[in-house]
């Protein structure tokens, strides 16, 4: 390439990397308009997270064929994950949230209508499952990688909080609680009215106002642009997330308790229904109590932050969650199980605001689609997997056992955090957030004091 033109890609690049800060919208509205959309398509979420498990124990009394149904839903994540970072971060990201909703409504509209008929089984909920699971990795990966480009970064822990807070209110509270209730009119009432929540809240999308490409390096006129393989850009996401080491332990240890949330959310519908003798209602009430938890953990976490630290509010997350399924273990009494659900929602409301911000002080824009799924596929790919295991020691050795051994499963994420995540690392990190630092360059390697230099160099 000849140096005028190497200069006219340098000035396109330049061109196309302003607008991707000057356009973030400094009025709040593309904070609102995410958290709206948030908030709906997490309240259909949420309602078929209980609707469609007790659908199945309609059709079965098998704890591993009912866990298989959040299987199907999550296992999406080991397989799409990595590809679809890659398209986020070559693509629209608002049109790939609306091709998202698109599906959502096809398949939940068949539900709807096998149901209706009287036809819908389990390899139909199953299959839509997947269907479902796909895009939901689209539309969290396009959501997350969307953030950071229109919010700007003074506003984003404040962002962070909203999202987490209309997320896991309406995911873990409303939607099961509306699903818990509507389920038990009708199957058809509920599939319906997830279907139409996901089709209205699309529209809101167009109201979001800046760029919704991630910004590429583009060549002149007369130039051809060489895409790299989608393989060579996998790997090149993967290699970011790990020369990252806060990123990667980090990453690491949420797969570890996102394997407990998947033990519990597998278990906890036939261990409620049976053995703790709740009705379809109460269950949607039991798991609303992870979605108070988060919502407190959501509202608090500012103010948590300046009593306790960032550090030991994300390190008391490993045992809130932990709680969640010890209590099951050691008690069949509603409200000591109840009190173990709002536990694990609290820590994971103050661990997904702290978590996020981390993340999006360390990530560069250019790779935030690539993390975000790799670091999804490590978390949610670990919830098929818990619930699998769940599924299975539950046949084996009784449902209050499985809850104890993955209580025990807990413990062995403390030493990994406490090493990585020092004091030391703790206060460059507050350093860099409160400074607005822009993220390293992909190439750039973190030392273990939490400061980073150039990953290639000798």
């Amino acid at each position: 390439m000849t140096e005028a033109a190497q200069a006219a890609v340098e000035a396109r690049g330049a061109d196309a990397a302003t607008p991707a800060t000057a356009r973030t919208d400094s009025s709040g509205r593309n904070t609102a308009v995410l958290v709206l959309f948030t908030a709906a398509t997490n309240l259909a979420d949420g309602m078929l997270k209980v609707a469609l498990p007790l659908i199945a124990t309609s059709l079965t009394n098998s704890p591993a064929l009912i866990s298989g149904v959040l299987t199907t839903l999550t296992l999406p994540w080991l397989f799409t994950a990595l590809h679809v970072g890659v398209l986020v971060d070559r693509g629209d990201r608002r049109k790939l949230l609306w091709l998202a909703n698109a599906v959502r409504v096809a398949v939940v509209g068949g539900f709807l209508a096998a149901a209706l008929a009287g036809t819908l089984n389990l390899a139909m909920i199953y299959a839509g499952g997947v269907i479902l699971g796909v895009a939901e990795v689209i539309a969290l990966t396009s959501a997350a990688a969307l953030l950071p480009s229109l919010v700007a970064a003074p506003k984003r822990e404040r962002a962070n909080s909203w999202l987490t807070g209309s997320e896991t209110v309406c995911n873990e509270f409303l939607g099961p609680f509306l699903g818990g209730l509507l389920v038990a009119a009708g199957a058809g009432i509920v599939l319906g009215t997830s279907a139409i929540t996901y089709a209205i809240t699309a529209a809101t999308l167009v109201f979001l106002v800046g760029r919704f490409r991630a910004v590429q390096t583009t060549a002149p006129a007369g130039v051809a642009a060489a895409r790299p393989a989608i393989h060579a850009q996998i790997v090149e996401g993967l290699r970011y997330l790990w020369e990252q080491r806060v990123l990667r332990v980090m990453t690491l240890l949420v797969g570890v308790l996102c394997s407990l949330w998947g033990a519990w959310l597998a278990l906890m519908p036939l261990y409620a229904t049976t053995t703790m003798g709740l009705s379809t209602a109460a269950y949607g009430l039991l798991v609303g109590a992870l979605g108070a938890g988060g919502t407190c953990g959501a509202v608090l976490v500012s103010h948590c932050n300046r009593l306790f630290g960032r550090r030991r509010v994300m390190f008391g997350n490993i045992f809130l969650t932990g709680a969640l399924v010890a209590f099951p273990a050691i008690s069949t009494n509603v409200w000591v199980v109840a009190l173990g659900a709002f536990l694990g929602g609290l820590g994971s409301g103050l661990w997904v605001v702290n978590s996020r911000t981390v993340s999006q002080t360390l990530v560069n824009a250019s790779m935030m689609g690539r993390y975000s799924a790799a670091a999804r596929l490590f978390g949610w790919g670990s919830v098929p997997v818990g619930a699998f295991v769940a599924g299975l020691l539950a046949e084996w050795v009784g449902v209050k056992a499985a809850f104890a051994v993955f209580a025990l499963i807990a413990l062995t994420v403390v030493v990994p955090f406490l090493r990585v995540y020092s004091r030391t690392v703790a206060a460059d990190m507050e350093t860099r957030i409160s400074s607005g630092a822009e993220p390293p360059a992909p190439g750039v390697r973190e030392h273990n004091d939490g400061h980073v230099d150039d990953a290639h160099s000798p």
